[in-house]
């Protein structure tokens, strides 16, 4: 199956291994939380593309040009430009706004491929959008873990289920409207990311 950027309008985020697979280099991807993702990235923005600097060979750099809108983690200073591959990489598209999810190089240049979380803005759900301002960061250290089949038993206080694929395809429901956080006894739990009506919305919006 064949992913691209504009495809995944679903709340799922694909997150990368890499193996050496006949003298090349693949990537192999299984889904993730998309607080998964917020937690593991460096640097997670909201931005808009400006343009691509073509490359000549497969194994060049591609950069996109960036406006950036909104950082909900990374650095101190601005991006303005993410990289990627040929192989592998992204394909984001000019005037369109992405939550972009990358790691940062030696050099604090932002670097991302196809199997990090990256998908327009506008198919991000009300609550994902809070949950990245209010609740992704405060429960980076609980686990999500990925159930595949039931029954499925909890490991641990501080672990929530992911239970949206024994469900329909069409719902996600935990990916696209909640989050796992700690609560006061130490436990971790799925939390429903509702907007609130004043400060949420506000920084929702950024720049």
């Amino acid at each position: 199956m064949s992913w691209t950027v504009t495809s995944l309008v679903l709340p799922l985020v694909l997150l990368c291994t890499w193996r050496l697979q006949e003298g090349a280099q693949a990537c192999t991807c299984g889904p993730a939380h998309p607080q998964t993702a917020f937690c593991q990235a460096d640097v997670v923005i909201k931005a808009k593309v400006l343009a691509r600097n073509d490359v000549v060979g497969l194994d060049e750099p591609i950069m996109y040009d960036l406006k950036q809108t909104k950082m909900f983690k990374g650095p101190d200073w601005e991006v303005d430009a993410i990289y990627t591959t040929a192989f592998c990489g992204v394909t984001l598209t000019k005037g369109v706004q992405y939550l972009i999810t990358g790691r940062l190089a030696p050099d604090g240049s932002l670097h991302a491929i196809v199997c990090d979380f990256i998908v327009p803005w506008d198919s991000l759900t009300a609550s994902q959008k809070v949950n990245l301002v209010e609740r992704y960061e405060k429960g980076c250290d609980c686990q999500i873990t990925l159930c595949h089949a039931a029954p499925c038993k909890s490991s641990s206080p501080a672990e929530c289920l992911w239970t949206d694929f024994l469900a329909s395809w069409g719902s996600r429901e935990q990916a696209r409207h909640f989050a796992c956080v700690r609560r006061s006894d130490g436990s971790c739990a799925w939390i429903r990311g509702a907007p609130s009506p004043k400060n949420a919305v506000r920084n929702i919006k950024g720049g």
